[in-house]
């Protein structure tokens, strides 16, 4: 290809580039608030761990129940529209948070984040694929990283954002429903679920107003390629059953998301559970975040001149056995850190994952990015996963004697070996997974 041709290609992709950043942008901001919401919940709604996480799970529950059903979506209406429409019932959910915090109702917060991932799951199943194949399947991770940037630089600033005004005061707030009366206690956290009414109202505003915009949006129609005939004489793939690896890549992601949840979502509960302060740890998404928004720059810079997405991947995979080791075995806010350090190792599973799987799908693109979407799950089932193992540590620890403080400490510091076999599956995938793009050893 000329170098001209280059340019021309490369100015056709830079507008929809953008417009799908943007996109990556409002669902990173959304999804990264978690982190703030667990504790917050969990003091207004006084609940366990486990139930706390439930947070997660309602909002990655719904890629389960509407990744297939928003790939029809796409089918019949088109990208513009199902983003527009994505955008919409985003605003929906967010709305649900003022009667919700109004009555100070868990399931009705649960509901709203529900809905708001519902919205999400539209706008992912479009997003995704759709930035992966329009351009060379060899630069997909680069600009999936792209992607990245966008989503975890919002993630970060709407961390701060929500945890400036969730969790402020929060410390004061559990001191004082220590020494209150039932009615006082009643006061107390009404007031603090109050604080959820002008954000969600204006993030409500904000998505209706940008899914009318992004009807208008210059989005041209792509298309994977076709696969390669088998063999000679042989007709190509008839259904989706027929690629192993596509169902490897989507376990591999389905434990990744887990993965990557439980270090963004855990680490200010960690933080709060070694004795640090509301108002310290509301930071510690951040720093999980910023991890991942310089890994991603540094693969936008890499990939794939310098460095395979396979090895990116391996490397990755790699890098999250070793820091999962290292929170074991170290304590305080060096433990903090290496949780904050899985951002490194996360950074570039998800832009390497759907390149390598969608690879040679061809027709079967669309269904399978709606699989790998549905395994966006992993970060419904992982994180309260690893809250009842810190619950039950916890208990376990109490009956020994321990004092309460540092059992809750001991049980979450220990809980994080969940991460090593999710990190081992990623693994698998990189080195052999990929690979296996038939079920016959032709």
């Amino acid at each position: 290809m000329s170098n001209s041709q280059n340019n021309s290609t490369k100015n056709s992709t830079l507008v929809p580039i953008i417009i799908i950043a943007g996109l990556f942008f409002i669902f990173g901001f959304v999804t990264w608030i978690n982190g703030a919401l667990i504790p917050f919940m969990k003091t207004i709604n006084e609940l366990t761990d486990a139930q706390s996480y439930l947070v997660a799970s309602a909002s990655y529950i719904s890629f389960v129940v509407m990744a297939l059903p928003a790939s029809y979506i796409l089918n019949k209406i088109g990208y513009r529209k199902g983003m527009s429409l994505g955008l919409i019932i985003m605003g929906i959910g967010a709305l649900v948070f003022i009667p919700a915090a109004e009555a100070r109702t868990y399931w009705v917060f649960l509901l709203g984040i529900f809905i708001q991932g519902v919205g999400m799951t539209l706008l992912q199943t479009a997003s995704n694929p759709y930035i992966t194949i329009l351009g060379p399947i060899e630069s997909g991770a680069k600009r999936i990283a792209i992607m990245g940037i966008a989503n975890k630089t919002a993630g970060a600033l709407g961390s701060l954002i929500f945890g400036a005004l969730l969790l402020s005061g929060i410390d004061k707030v559990k001191e004082q429903l220590g020494t209150a009366t039932a009615e006082e206690k009643g006061v107390l956290l009404d007031t603090m679920a109050d604080s959820v009414f002008m954000p969600y109202l204006i993030m409500a505003i904000v998505l209706f107003v940008l899914g009318v915009l992004i009807r208008k949006a210059p989005l041209p129609d792509v298309e994977a390629e076709e696969p390669e005939v088998t063999a000679p004489g042989k007709s190509t793939k008839t259904n989706i059953f027929q690629f192993p690896h596509l169902w490897l890549g989507v376990l591999a992601l389905f434990v990744y998301v887990g993965a990557e949840v439980i270090a963004g979502d855990t680490i200010i509960s960690y933080g709060i559970s070694l004795g640090f302060t509301g108002e310290e740890a509301k930071y510690f998404t951040t720093y999980t975040l910023m991890a991942m928004v310089a890994t991603y720059a540094l693969g936008v810079f890499l990939i794939p001149k310098y460095v395979k997405q396979k090895t990116a991947l391996i490397t990755s995979a790699v890098l999250g056995i070793i820091f999962s080791l290292c929170i074991l075995n170290t304590t305080g806010f060096t433990s903090i850190m290496f949780v904050a350090a899985l951002g490194v190792a996360n950074a570039l599973v998800w832009p390497a994952i759907w390149p390598l799987t969608l690879d040679g799908l061809g027709k079967f693109t669309k269904t399978a990015s709606a699989l790998l979407i549905m395994a966006i799950s992993g970060g419904a089932i992982i994180p309260p996963l690893y809250g009842r193992i810190v619950d039950a540590n916890t208990q376990e620890l109490m009956a020994e004697g321990v004092q309460n403080s540092d059992a809750i400490a001991t049980a979450a510091t220990s809980s994080y070996w969940i991460l090593i076999p999710c990190y081992a599956i990623i693994l698998f995938f990189a080195v052999w997974g990929h690979k296996f793009k038939s079920w016959s050893k032709n």
